[in-house]
């Protein structure tokens, strides 16, 4: 030993005095004034928090704060079935389906701007309308068991077999028919004509509030019965095409039917009245107490469809 006095620290090196020189002898300082500290320069080195010393439970939490979610999420997304994403993706459609629904039928122009009275006449007619197919289905029961009654069944075959021909006729327009309705007569404003789509807009209104026989008349007194396959077209001039034949203004249309179930239906807010007033025309509806319809068409020749035996 030297008469050199050495601070000894618990390991047994001796202390220095200052920042050693990676290249000069130990407990030699420095003599760069800006030398970093050495323990700076470690890339062991933790990283210091600006706000203050962070234990090692403290840095772990951190440090799932900032993955730990987002590794939660995608771990899970993994772990999804395409099943599941197909029933999720199926019930996102219906959801917007509903949505759509209830906002289609909210905002209906025609039921919120009908009135309260023409709302219960409608269900009123409804109501009417379920009654006379009870009935009918009453009536064809009862037929069916005579039918099958025995000594009084032929005779009432032929009988429903004439009734039913003739209701078919009628249908078909085969045969003129006779009973309660109205008469709708389409008259022009201005140089605005009575177009095609209004005509048939009201022919499929009255079929469907229950008429049963038709046919439409023109200025000139040409009259076309309208079946099933009567087609309707705007002509030159102004005039319309029905069923292949040429008809001027004005027009007016004969039905068969309850009366006050079908003007309901002309007459309801956004119907054939309504929409004809805004193109500038009128629509004139009177009750009759009885109509005819005279005009016939002539059968048509089915060319492909043949009945099931």
């Amino acid at each position: 030993m030297s008469g050199e006095e050495h601070t000894e620290t618990g390991t047994g090196w001796p202390d220095p005095a200052g920042p050693v020189r990676p290249s000069g002898p130990a407990g030699e300082p420095d003599p760069r004034p800006d030398a970093p500290d050495p323990d700076e320069l470690s890339p062991l080195a933790p990283e210091v928090d600006p706000e203050g010393p962070v234990d090692v439970g403290e840095s772990t939490d951190r440090s799932v704060g900032r993955f730990g979610s987002l590794g939660a999420v995608v771990g899970g997304w993994r772990r999804v079935s395409p099943a599941t994403v197909v029933i999720l993706v199926l019930l996102a459609l219906l959801g917007f389906t509903l949505v759509e629904q209830l906002r289609t039928t909210s905002t209906d122009p025609t039921t919120s701007a009908a009135r309260q009275e023409d709302l219960v006449r409608i269900l009123y007619d409804l109501d009417a309308r379920e009654d006379r197919l009870r009935q009918d289905i009453a009536a064809l029961e009862k037929s069916q068991r005579q039918l099958r009654s025995g000594e009084q069944g032929r005779q009432v075959a032929l009988e429903e077999a004439a009734r039913r021909a003739d209701e078919l006729g009628i249908l078909a327009g085969t045969l003129p028919a006779r009973g309660p309705g109205l008469t709708v007569r389409f008259e022009p404003g201005g140089e605005a004509a009575i177009s095609a789509v209004r005509v048939l807009d009201a022919v499929q209104e009255l079929r469907g509030a229950g008429a049963e026989a038709m046919q439409i008349s023109g200025g000139d007194r040409a009259t076309v019965r309208i079946v099933a396959s009567t087609f309707f077209l705007d002509g030159e001039n102004g005039s319309l095409v029905v069923g292949g034949r040429r008809l001027t203004g004005p027009y007016t249309i004969t039905v068969i039917g309850d009366p006050a179930t079908m003007r309901t239906a002309l007459k309801i807010p956004g119907g054939v009245v309504a929409t004809v007033a805004g193109d500038g025309g009128t629509v004139i509806v009177e009750d009759r107490e009885v109509v005819e319809v005279s005009a016939l068409h002539a059968p048509i020749e089915l060319e492909h469809a043949r009945p099931i035996t």
